[in-house]
C-alpha cells in the first residue's frame, strides 16, 4: 500500500470508526465528542497563549472538529435528524426570528471597542462560530437525542 492510497482512505476510515461508534452506543458517542471537545479545545487555547496569540492554535482544531462532524452526519444521511437542513416553515411563518435578530446586536448598543488586535479579533468571531456549532450539534444534536432515546 503506497503513501497516497492511504491517504485517500483515511476519510473513509475516519467515518468507518466514528459510525461504529455512532451505531454501538450513541451516548457513548456524545460523550466521547464533548471529551475531545473540551481537551483539544482547552489545549489549543493554553498552546495559544504560550505563543502569545489568542486562538491561532485553537481555531485551526475547532475548524478540523467541525469539517469532521458536519461531513460525518451528512454522509451517513443525519442531516435532518440533527437540523442541518432548511426549515420546513417559511421565515415568514416563524415570529421567534424577530427576538433573535435584536439579540444579535445587543453587544453593539454601547459602542464596540478593539480591545485585541485586528488578527485575534478575527480568530476569536471565528472560533466563536465554530463553537457555536460544534456546542449544538454535540450538546443539542447527539447529546440530547441520546438521552431522550434512553
Amino acid at each position: 500500500m503506497t503513501a497516497s492510497s492511504r491517504t485517500k482512505n483515511n476519510p473513509r476510515r475516519v467515518n468507518g470508526i466514528l459510525k461504529k461508534l455512532y451505531q454501538k452506543n450513541q451516548l457513548v458517542f456524545a460523550l466521547a465528542w464533548i471529551i475531545a471537545y473540551v481537551f483539544l479545545a482547552s489545549t489549543g487555547d493554553n498552546i495559544s497563549a504560550d505563543l502569545g496569540i489568542d486562538k491561532i492554535v485553537t481555531l485551526p482544531i475547532l475548524i478540523a472538529m467541525s469539517v469532521i462532524l458536519y461531513l460525518f452526519v451528512r454522509k451517513n444521511s443525519l442531516t435532518e435528524k440533527y437540523g442541518l437542513c432548511r426549515p420546513k416553515l417559511p421565515a415568514a411563518k416563524m415570529l421567534y426570528y424577530i427576538p433573535l435578530l435584536i439579540l444579535l446586536t445587543a453587544n453593539l448598543w454601547y459602542g464596540t471597542a478593539m480591545n485585541m488586535s485586528p488578527l485575534e479579533t478575527v480568530l476569536y468571531v471565528l472560533s466563536m462560530f465554530c463553537v457555536g456549532f460544534l456546542e449544538e450539534l454535540i450538546f443539542r444534536g447527539f447529546l440530547f437525542r441520546a438521552m431522550a432515546k434512553d
